[in-house]
């Protein structure tokens, strides 16, 4: 009896995930849903999918819990009604002038700690805090010190606030970017992976890189970089991909931590990486008014630099290690089956691109793409074998979306708080005080803001907080709205990288079998392209292409960036074509930083330095191979 009756939970929260697929799908493709009854519909169905989900583990009745489940019936139950009740006062508040009530205010403030219980249960506590301090801060946030103080608010007005709100709080705008455009490319990414897309693209990756050194390491950084822009979820990549990647560096000749620490920062540059970077460019062009395309452009010329840091490093690693090329451990031909596939993912990000060139929305976009790779999923015979793979990656996508959802939720709060109060303003003002009229200060104090905001968080919801803190700030020192956004979203995605919570790291060290704080500092390392290349652009702007074009100087930066990138990475190695002194390693870090100056002088002194310690590094390693031979 118990046994069935976990089943029927399991059942109702795998109902609850396809059908928020579903009207994803619907409202995307077919029409547009009412705006307060799409929101409430689907942070209702998300609810009860992130309670019920979670019983599809419960395999026997030993793991039974009646006062778990008790609990979790009175979380849906309880959170249904918040849900129903913001969605009747703003249906009375469209056809007539009504004020909150005392009552009305003590159902928000009850959905509020459920939806931030609920949270806790999906993203653990970094996540949670944040909704936590969100109702804190509005609650008695009179009695804070300085600039952070306000006026206080109330049960009425943290409803107001918070839920009974079309513009800002848990049914705002950002709720609203989530439900019609973010929701159908998470299931877009989900099905890719699901129809059997992934496998021939890792082949492809391997085959790729088989007459280079670093093998499946190479071979892991253009995998993930796919996986990564279409999943957007670096943890989720990391056990997509590294998995099966992982043993093979290991296999190759690669240290652990090494392993472990290349498909971290692999992954986590998936989300930085154009066309789709994990729906954040989406929310981005929502948030900023400029258009999609526009920003995948824009930020396609730093994520190649990245991309060449993590090759470069994997290169001098091999190097290092004395790895030759081997043969390959999988099959190296490309198979008739393997061709077919490969249109399981060329075909719907091409018609990604091509409906929005020719005007579509972002959200009839993708759906285009769920819909391709929906019929084309039958050239697959193991979808045509076993069709319920569909429904379970259909499964899967509502499941994702729901965990997104509501985080996206409490993410909310927090921006309803930070609008209502004004402390955004203060802040803003605040470091415009201590930053007095350097750009590099102000730039530094807002990454090193960002990546504190960021630690723990998945990227979008890192992304959203970041922005809403640090974006006024750095848009008041006369960075433009792109530039600020492309910023601190790159902090939030080096935030998974950044010990001593990176979370990329930790999901990556028990796959390699390595200690997670040594791979995140590993990883930390070889990622440090991505802590450069924001400043980059932010000091030569035409990097993004679209911002600020100018051709002499992106004609002069793109070479100074690689061969800023190629000294870093040498100088942390220790390693280049031989063995570094301590004093070249001095010499390439100080260079590599100060190659980006803008002085000209400089930048010719250092080209001229760099060319010299790469050339007499070379000379010795070729002096070294014929004393060898």
């Amino acid at each position: 009896m118990k046994k069935y009756f976990i089943q029927s939970l399991s059942i109702a929260g795998i109902i609850s995930a396809i059908s928020l697929s579903l009207i994803s799908v619907y409202s995307s493709g077919f029409a547009l849903i009412d705006p307060k009854f799409h929101r409430a519909l689907c942070c209702g169905l998300a609810l009860i999918v992130v309670v019920l989900i979670p019983y599809r583990k419960i395999e026997n009745s030993i793991n039974f819990l009646p006062s778990r489940v008790v609990i979790d019936f009175l979380l849906i139950i309880f959170g249904i009604l918040t849900v129903i009740k913001f969605y009747n006062v703003q249906t009375i508040m469209e056809n007539e002038l009504y004020d909150i009530s005392y009552f009305d205010g003590l159902y928000s403030i009850l959905g509020l700690i459920i939806f931030i219980e609920v949270c806790r249960r999906s993203w653990g506590y970094a996540l949670f805090f944040v909704g936590v301090f969100a109702v804190i801060y509005l609650y008695f946030g009179s009695n804070f010190p300085s600039f952070l103080q306000h006026s206080g608010f109330n049960e009425r007005l943290i409803g107001e606030n918070l839920w009974y709100n079309m513009n800002k709080g848990v049914f705002g705008t950002i709720t609203n970017i989530a439900v019609n455009t973010v929701f159908i490319f998470i299931l877009f990414g989900v099905l890719l992976e699901g129809t059997g897309a992934g496998h021939t693209l890792l082949k492809f990756a391997f085959i790729l890189t088989r007459k280079t050194r670093g093998g499946p390491a190479q071979a892991a950084i253009l995998a993930s970089s796919m996986f990564g822009t279409m999943s957007g979820s670096v943890v989720a990549n990391i056990v997509g991909t590294g998995t099966f990647t992982i043993p093979m560096i290991k296999k190759r000749g690669f240290t652990p931590t090494f392993a472990g620490g290349i498909e971290a920062t692999a992954s986590s540059g998936g989300q930085i990486m154009p066309p789709i970077m994990g729906a954040a460019a989406l929310v981005m062009a929502d948030l900023t008014g400029i258009s999609y395309l526009s920003i995948a452009l824009a930020a396609l010329i730093p994520a190649l630099f990245y991309y060449f840091s993590l090759f470069s490093n994997v290169t001098m690693e091999a190097r290092k290690q004395n790895i030759q090329i081997q043969e390959l451990d999988i099959d190296s031909k490309i198979t008739q089956r393997d061709w077919i596939n490969s249109i399981l993912f060329i075909a719907p990000i091409f018609l990604v691109i091509f409906s929005l060139l020719f005007g579509s929305s972002t959200s009839r976009a993708g759906f285009y793409a769920v819909i391709a790779i929906l019929v084309l999923s039958i050239i697959n015979p193991d979808i045509r074998n076993n069709p319920k793979k569909l429904l379970d990656s259909i499964v899967k996508g509502g499941t994702q979306g729901a965990k997104l959802l509501i985080a996206i939720v409490v993410i909310s709060m927090l921006v309803g708080a930070i609008d209502s109060t004004g402390i955004g303003i203060k802040l803003a003002s605040f470091m415009n005080e201590l930053r007095g009229d350097s750009l590099f200060l102000s730039l530094l104090l807002a990454m090193l803001g960002a990546l504190v905001l960021g630690m723990g968080m998945p990227t979008l919801p890192a992304y959203l907080i970041i922005i809403v803190v640090m974006g006024p700030a750095l848009q008041n020192l006369g960075v433009s709205v792109l530039i600020a956004h492309l910023f601190v979203f790159y902090y939030g995605v080096a935030s998974s990288l950044t010990p001593p919570v990176a979370l990329a790291a930790y999901a990556a060290a028990p796959i390699a079998g390595s200690n997670p704080i040594i791979t995140s500092l590993m990883a930390f390392r070889l990622g440090i392209a991505k802590f450069l290349i924001p400043f980059a652009f932010a000091y030569y702007p035409c990097l993004l292409i679209i911002d600020e074009f100018s051709w002499s100087e992106f004609i002069s930066i793109i070479p100074r960036l690689l061969i800023s990138i190629w000294l870093i990475n040498s100088a942390l190695t220790k390693f280049d074509f031989t063995k570094l002194s301590w004093l070249e390693v001095f010499l390439r870090l100080a260079l590599g930083f100060l190659i980006l100056l803008l002085d000209f002088r400089i930048q010719i002194i250092c080209v001229l330095g760099a060319i010299i310690l790469i050339s007499w590094d070379f000379y010795r390693y070729k002096k070294l191979e014929t004393k060898l031979n």
